[in-house]
């Protein structure tokens, strides 16, 4: 009798385990997604507000950009926030609503507190990229560090 007990509960036990883990991983994927609409598409793309961008990137961020003679150039978040200030004061952010940046996320994958998310990046109606955007976990919640992209 305590044998086929076991036999019905074990499983019913692991099925709990990973239905609690899933959840867990659904609510990180929510997480990771506001992070990136609040600090890069909000925050860097349409309206230019730094305590967005601040609340959602690593200082450490870097853009990787391959150049045609082969090798990888480095994109700091300081430069970026520099190029937002300059684009604030010339009038060109915050953006219009017809060149307003959205993103349409294809996945986002996370492993503990490591994650990659890649998604459509629309300028208007237009895809004009398509990004992966390297996040990690901290103290203070998730954080973009990388990104890499393919330019339409």
């Amino acid at each position: 009798m305590i044998r086929l007990m076991l036999l019905i509960l074990i499983p019913l036990i692991s099925f709990s385990a990973n239905a609690q883990m899933q959840a867990g991983v659904e609510q990180e994927i929510a997480l990771i997604k506001n992070t990136i609409q609040t600090a890069y598409v909000e925050g860097l793309q349409n309206e230019g507000d730094t305590i967005k961008i601040n609340s959602g990137f690593h200082p450490g961020f870097e853009l990787l950009i391959p150049s045609n003679d082969g090798k990888l150039e480095k994109y700091s978040l300081t430069a970026w926030k520099a190029k937002v200030k300059a684009s604030l004061a010339s009038g060109k952010l915050p953006r219009k609503d017809e060149e307003k940046i959205s993103v349409k996320f294809l996945f986002v994958d996370v492993t503990g507190d490591a994650a990659v998310a890649k998604f459509e990046f629309y300028v208007g109606q237009k895809l004009a990229y398509m990004d992966y955007q390297f996040l990690y976990k901290f103290w203070d919640g998730w954080k973009i560090v990388s990104k890499i992209f393919h330019k339409y």
